[in-house]
């Protein structure tokens, strides 16, 4: 097992940063009120910016809906709506409008095989039933109910009847039923050896399953046999009484149609609720629409997902991860007459080595369209049997949500860069002559200097290039100083890239330098690449971000090597602290979400299976590996005057990690702040309230303005300022 040279504090003393500090002594400083009069962006434009999503284009290609999010700001939250676009020829004509109320929440429009519904999910006031019905053409009018359909709708082709996943007592998924006992419900494990004598007063938990928590969701959740699994339902189109198809003991997901309506394809892993199964597991399903024997369709290791009919319905397409950490291919199989599949399935992408998204067949059966990660962007691909896959989309730029026409003449998808929120675009499906349709951010924007991303690339020691992007300050001037912070995504197996990041602007508006990098361990790079940190995290990674503040130093020597920062959440929390205590380049952090200590982490948060496959096995198997590679092992060396920002309800990096991180700086003397965000999971800076998420911006904005402008650290010794 590898675990990288020597620790952490071994190796030379990084010199680039003397030399580079020399360079800049003679400059003059920044002074802090220029910052602060610059026309940037600042933290509460966040409330003005608009997100559009959730694309989805009519089968005729004359409409496309798609979702559009606000941030009411006098209320702390977002306000989600279903919007339309008129299409003639492919091409936007009129204006987008709204088609769901104001005063509710919408999302995920879906069309009828004739486009003459457009369905949408919006939970409203006490109506159990989340699924809503507009009719698009004829006579309108307002939503409406179909008797019998209680989940997002999945038409047969010909249209009559309509496939969806529900549980059959209409089980809320969190457990927020009516009344006391309902609300109750599942807190109490039913396995429970220890026994309650008044459950009517006992308002505790009796725990007995590892899922008892899940990020994102506030309240601890019940346990999951007391909950009914989804199962497969249809109904009529028309409304009617709806008919249950499977008696499953996992939760179908995924539903699809076979060409003729007789067969209905799913995903599902029937060792969900196998604690200690840690393998991959799901299949493909099959079952009679009419009702029938079930039929498992994949057997192979791993989990088979996502599976797309084609149109003729003769293959079926679908993802397959054989294990964690391997490779994920798209293969197409044929379908006998009986349903089941027919030969050996065809890998699409054998030998490719980035990760395809969920399929989708082109409107002639020849082939599949999916989207996929590559570097910094994202794009749509194109991949057939017998051939060689093919980027369709291009640019420095990252797309998703893919929507075809039934004809597939006209595509639709969101596209976002690195100074564009994302927005509705249009155009043929072979990628050319696309247009951009919504401009909902044009108008504030306009008002706003942005600093573009500049591209950087660099060289690991084992030959291996890494890219990273570089935004200038607001104001920048050629022969200048000014300060730098190192920006760290999560995941790990994560990308930064071409998309909008109001940190980045926020800090650049501020009078920094943002250097943001993929290193190894990024996904979009190759399997490889993405897993050439696993048990050598902070090691490896390491190695990647100084190199990439090297190559920042190089080619902008603007950047006071002695003024650096350095800020990340989640993994990119942990690369903090970890950096910070195996470095002294940095003089001011900020870590968000972090972990600490990686055996605490383990037995805290939702997502155990992490560590266990990325360090071999849990603590009991690894323990010096594990603590060895726990920023708290090496705490007393850090400097760096440092803010810790952590929800409270965070599951996924649990604040205790933060916690341990704060008590330690205090102890020893370093200056730090924790921000505790109360009603708050792990993805704060993401979805979080927006009042909490703006606040975020203007702390991160200020500890940076206050350690590296207003009181910049003294220049350090000439004995060398790095600790590789």
């Amino acid at each position: 097992m590898a675990s990288g040279g020597g620790g952490p504090n071994s190796g030379a003393p990084r010199q680039f940063l003397l030399t580079a500090a020399l360079v800049v002594a003679i400059l003059p400083v920044t002074p802090a009120g220029i910052a602060a009069q610059s026309p940037g962006y600042e933290p509460d434009l966040y409330y003005r910016l608009v997100g559009v999503g959730e694309v989805a284009v009519a089968p005729d290609g004359d409409f496309v809906a798609f979702t559009v999010t606000t941030v009411v700001e006098d209320e702390n939250r977002r306000h989600r709506e279903v919007w339309l676009q008129p299409l003639e020829g492919g091409r936007p004509t009129g204006d987008p409008f709204p088609v769901t109320s104001s005063n509710e929440e919408s999302s995920d429009p879906r069309w009828s095989p004739d486009g003459s519904l457009l369905a949408f999910a919006s939970t409203r006031g006490d109506d159990p039933n989340p699924v809503w019905f507009l009719r698009v053409r004829g006579a309108g009018g307002e939503a409406f109910h179909i008797d019998g359909v209680e989940g997002l709708p999945v038409w047969s082709p010909d249209g009559t009847r309509i496939a969806y996943v529900g549980t059959p007592d209409g089980d809320a998924a969190d457990g927020d039923g009516e009344g006391e006992v309902e609300r109750r419900k599942g807190w109490i494990a039913p396995d429970a050896v220890t026994r309650t004598l008044d459950p009517s007063r006992f308002d505790g938990r009796v725990v007995t399953s590892t899922r008892y928590k899940r990020d994102g969701r506030l309240a601890l959740q019940p346990h999951y046999l007391s909950r009914d699994k989804r199962q497969l339902m249809v109904a009529d189109a028309a409304g009617g009484t709806p008919r249950q198809l499977t008696q499953l003991s996992f939760n179908a997901g995924a539903p699809v149609w076979s060409w003729d309506g007789s067969v209905i394809f799913f995903a599902g892993d029937e060792r969900e609720d196998d604690e200690l199964d840690s393998e991959n597991s799901g299949d493909i399903w099959a079952v009679d629409a009419l009702g029938g024997t079930l039929r498992r369709l994949t057997t192979n290791p791993g989990t088979e997902s996502a599976p797309a009919v084609s149109p003729d319905g003769r293959y079926v397409a679908f993802l397959s991860t054989p294990a964690r950490g391997s490779q994920t291919d798209l293969l197409v199989a044929e379908i006998g007459s009986d349903g089941h599949f027919r030969g050996l399935p065809v890998n699409l992408t054998e030998g490719w080595e980035l990760r395809p998204g969920a399929p989708t067949w082109t409107a002639d059966g020849t082939a599949v369209h999916f989207s996929a990660g590559v570097g910094g962007d994202s794009h749509l691909f194109h991949g057939a049997p017998g051939g060689l896959v093919r980027q369709v989309t291009s640019g420095a730029r990252r797309l998703s949500s893919f929507s075809f026409s039934a004809s597939g003449g006209v595509m639709a998808f969101t596209g976002t860069d690195a100074v564009t929120p994302a927005e509705l675009y249009v155009g043929p499906v072979d990628g050319s002559s696309e247009q951009k349709v919504t401009r909902f951010n044009d108008g504030w924007l306009s008002g706003v200097n942005l600093m573009p991303a500049e591209h950087l690339t660099w060289t690991a020691e084992d030959g291996t290039e890494v890219e990273g992007w570089v935004v200038k300050p607001v104001g920048f001037r050629a022969g200048g100083s000014y300060p730098m912070v190192l920006k760290i995504h999560g995941g790990p197996h994560s990308a930064y890239g071409n998309t909008f990041f109001p940190t980045f602007h926020v800090l650049s508006a501020a009078g920094f330098f943002v250097l943001y990098t993929n290193p190894r361990g990024s996904s979009g790079y190759g399997h490889d690449f993405q897993y050439a940190t696993r048990g050598q995290w902070g090691i490896v990674d390491k190695e990647d971000y100084l190199d990439g503040v090297e190559a920042a130093l190089a080619a902008y020597p603007e950047i006071d090597a002695n003024r650096l920062g350095v800020s990340g959440g989640s993994y990119g929390g942990f690369m903090t602290n970890w950096l910070t205590a195996t470095t002294e380049i940095f003089s001011a952090a900020v870590t968000s979400r972090s972990i600490t200590n990686w055996e605490s982490w383990w037995g805290t948060s939702d997502a155990q299976r992490l560590t266990e496959y990325e360090f071999y096995g849990p603590p009991w198997e690894q323990r010096d590996l594990y603590r060895r590679l726990s920023p708290i092992s090496y705490v007393e060396n850090v400097t760096a005057p440092t803010l810790i920002i952590h929800s409270e309800n965070d599951y996924r990096t649990p604040i205790g990690d933060g916690e341990q991180w704060f008590m330690s700086l205090k102890k020893r003397d370093v200056p730090v702040e924790m921000v505790r965000y109360p009603r708050s999971s792990h993805g704060l800076s993401r979805t979080g309230e927006p009042w909490l998420l703006v606040d975020r911006l203007e702390r991160i904005r200020s500890w940076f303005v206050h350690f590296l402008i207003d009181n910049p650290p003294r220049s350090r010794a000439a004995t060398g300022t790095g600790r590789g």
